[in-house]
């Protein structure tokens, strides 16, 4: 039987890699997205040629949330509609709580109305998803995040998350939704808007742009191949338990200076006559209030959903380096959007 899924967010980077995942894997897709200046003119053409159904509209308006609950009546909830830059959270901190929390609050009220509503359907889950940002900072010697690990956000961006989790978790327990949370690492892939590390430093070597580092490049990430997160989000859905926590890691901790001196590896590969890349690099002021290290467990979500990261984080960084240097018509309309500044002074 074919599944109905509505995906907030769906057009931007995490959101339509899981829109093309649930299609390919037999679901009808809905998208409500506000097509901010993160979503791609491109990344939607796309999402409308694959079969996605698009309705524009902003999170943070209930009654537009509600009106496209009631005309999908989905199956399943994917919410990923959020502000997600940590550096644009410093500079702008009232958008990324309006959206994070109050379009979070809209959702759940809207999937609390459907159910109601139509009361003989099976409760369609709700995968929140969110960010290992929410639980701060680990030391050199600290074991991974899990589940358990309490949470202790240290910028605008994660603090809003942490507070959208918590809304979810609270309507779960108090009007009984199967509400299904997920904390992800760093992805990285195709389509991601240039504000983001990969895709800032590709495209700055690619124009002979100095590549920013922050601090001393030591801050360290566990890197998820955003294909690999999809299809955890998708397992969720369909395998996960109605309260569960899952950890969505991809077991690749990186240096943030050694991602840059690997994405300059693969250019000067790639444009020998621009190399060497790494000539490039320039240490820059660290950002205020910046988590030194992240890592993630996923060893919930491999025994319980069956699921596991399958790209080798060398090989998926050398395909997003190549599908960027293909991707002149998809990045032109961004132009205008983002002259790759610093944010976050």
């Amino acid at each position: 039987m074919t599944r109905t899924a509505l995906v907030t967010g769906g057009a931007g980077f995490i959101g339509s890699a899981l829109c093309f995942e649930l299609i390919e894997a037999g679901w009808t897709v809905t998208v409500f997205d506000a097509l901010t200046y993160a979503a791609a003119p491109g990344t939607a053409a796309a999402l409308k040629a694959a079969g996605v159904r698009l309705i524009e509209g902003d999170v943070r308006d209930r009654s537009a949330v509600r009106a496209a609950f009631d005309a999908v009546r989905p199956d399943a909830v994917f919410h990923l509609a959020a502000e997600t830059h940590v550096d644009r959270s410093i500079d702008a901190a009232d958008d990324f709580v309006t959206t994070n929390v109050n379009g979070t609050l809209a959702v759940l009220e809207a999937l609390r109305a459907r159910r109601d509503a139509d009361q003989d359907a099976p409760a369609a889950p709700l995968v929140h998803i969110s960010t290992d940002e929410v639980f701060g900072a680990l030391g050199p010697e600290d074991p991974p995040f899990n589940e358990a690990t309490a949470y202790d956000p240290s910028s605008p961006y994660s603090a809003s998350k942490a507070a959208s989790d918590h809304l979810a978790r609270a309507w779960a327990r108090t009007y009984g939704l199967d509400v299904r949370v997920s904390n992800c690492s760093n992805n990285y892939g195709p389509r991601q808007f240039p504000e983001k590390l990969i895709p800032l430093m590709i495209l700055n070597a690619l124009e002979g742009r100095a590549l920013p580092v922050y601090g001393d490049g030591s801050n360290r990430r566990d890197w998820l191949h955003v294909d690999d997160h999809a299809r955890a989000l998708r397992r969720i859905a369909e395998a996960g338990a109605p309260g569960r926590t899952y950890c969505i890691g991809g077991g690749a901790e990186r240096s943030n200076l050694e991602v840059v001196r690997a994405i300059c590896a693969v250019l000067d590969a790639r444009r020998p006559q621009t190399a060497p890349h790494d000539r490039l690099i320039a240490f820059v002021d660290d950002r205020p209030g910046h988590d030194w290290r992240y890592a993630v467990d996923a060893a919930r979500a491999q025994a319980e959903l069956g699921w596991a990261p399958r790209r080798d984080f060398e090989a998926g960084l050398a395909e997003t380096v190549d599908w960027y240097l293909e991707a002149g018509a998809w990045l032109a309309p961004l132009a205008g959007r983002y002259g790759r500044e610093r944010l976050g002074l």
